[in-house]
């Protein structure tokens, strides 16, 4: 996606490019259905003879150092009727701006989200909102079984370093507690984690040719320092999907890890 801006210059257009190269689907990659993007330099969407090397891991690197991701948990309370089949949204507030309203819609732990005493797990991205300073988080009231006892909702953010809860322990319920679907709710300060902030890497893999040589199993790295120091076990692939479609015989695999 390319968009015309003018410069201060009359007749002198600037372009700005926004490169997506991913799913929006509940059913694949980090299962999100709306996605921010941020523009890019000219190189990256030029023609591969024309861009000097750029990859699209590159870009993704590119477009990670310009965004935060942060993984969403979060905690339905262990009471009769706790769970809900209504649509769950959450808004991130920050010191400089929010992320506008985001729909839990693909749990990576559960397929059934929002079930009695279960957590689930979400990915959001978004633009720098600055320092995390509270959420929003609801439901749409529609289904055959609407209320909700949120427990709590935890928030980590590991470019940042730092992992935030937000405690609730109430009902969004038009008919138990005070009748309201949607709460603001503040991180917990003792309940704040704070710890060495994640480094993209841009990672690539290259499959032998010779029979046998690809692989559908769960690939993971551990990057060492020169100080023994190393970093926790990451897998490369999302989902069983990508664990099939990558590895193949004789291919070469990008991609872009936060460890």
């Amino acid at each position: 996606t390319s968009k015309r801006a003018p410069r201060e210059e009359p007749g002198t257009p600037i372009l700005y490019y926004f490169p997506c190269q991913r799913w929006l689907a509940v059913e694949e990659d980090d299962g999100q259905i709306a996605r921010e993007l941020v523009p890019v330099d000219e190189a990256f969407v030029k023609k591969d003879s024309e861009n000097d090397g750029q990859s699209p891991a590159t870009l993704g690197l590119e477009q990670k150092a310009k965004s935060t991701t942060y993984t969403v948990k979060v905690k339905t309370g262990d009471k009769k009727n706790a769970g809900t089949d209504a649509n769950v949204f959450i808004i991130l507030y920050g010191s400089k701006d929010d992320t506008g309203i985001v729909s839990l819609k693909a749990s990576k732990i559960n397929k059934n989200k929002f079930e009695r005493g279960k957590v689930d797990e979400f990915t959001v991205e978004s633009v720098d909102i600055g320092d995390l300073k509270k959420i929003k988080i609801g439901h749409d009231n529609k289904g055959n079984s609407t209320g909700w006892f949120l427990e709590w909702v935890e928030i980590d953010a590991p470019s940042l370093g730092q992992c935030l809860k937000f405690p609730c322990g109430r009902w969004l319920d038009k008919s138990e507690d005070d009748g309201a679907v949607e709460r603001i709710i503040f991180p917990a300060e003792l309940q704040t984690v704070e710890y060495i902030p994640f480094v993209p890497y841009e990672i690539t893999v290259y499959t032998s040719d010779i029979f046998g040589a690809g692989t559908d199993a769960d690939v993971f790295i551990v990057l060492y320092g020169s100080d023994g120091i190393c970093t926790q076990q990451k897998s490369l692939c999302l989902n069983k999907r990508e664990q099939r479609m990558y590895f193949e015989r004789n291919s070469v695999n990008q991609f872009i890890v936060e460890v």
